[in-house]
């Protein structure tokens, strides 16, 4: 399955000497593949159970994306945008490995 969606980074930058706003997201499009849809069930105490993915999304990276992978937050996909959970590093792609969905 192809991917093409928005990738949303951490964009910290320092207001005046040491205040910083961790608040800034970067958004910027990437091409790929999705290389495992699935979804995990799980039970929890609440009324209504949390959605969690555990697909991996292949993208192919820029220089931006190489540099500061550390920075991801989410990805969108189908709709929502779903937390990155671990990156794998594998030059020129990064592989994406997704949570539950991600709110602010």
């Amino acid at each position: 399955m192809k991917y093409y969606g928005n990738v949303g980074y951490r964009n910290t930058k320092e207001i005046r000497p040491g205040v910083w706003d961790t608040e800034n997201v970067v958004e910027r499009p990437y091409y790929g593949d999705v290389l495992e849809p699935s979804r995990r069930f799980s039970s929890s105490d609440k009324v209504n159970d949390d959605i969690s993915v555990e697909n991996r999304v292949s993208i192919i990276s820029d220089p931006f994306a190489i540099e500061n992978f550390h920075n991801i937050l989410y990805i969108s996909w189908m709709g929502s945008n779903w937390k990155v959970t671990k990156v794998d590093v594998q030059f020129p792609r990064l592989i994406l490995t997704l949570g539950g969905v991600y709110s602010v």
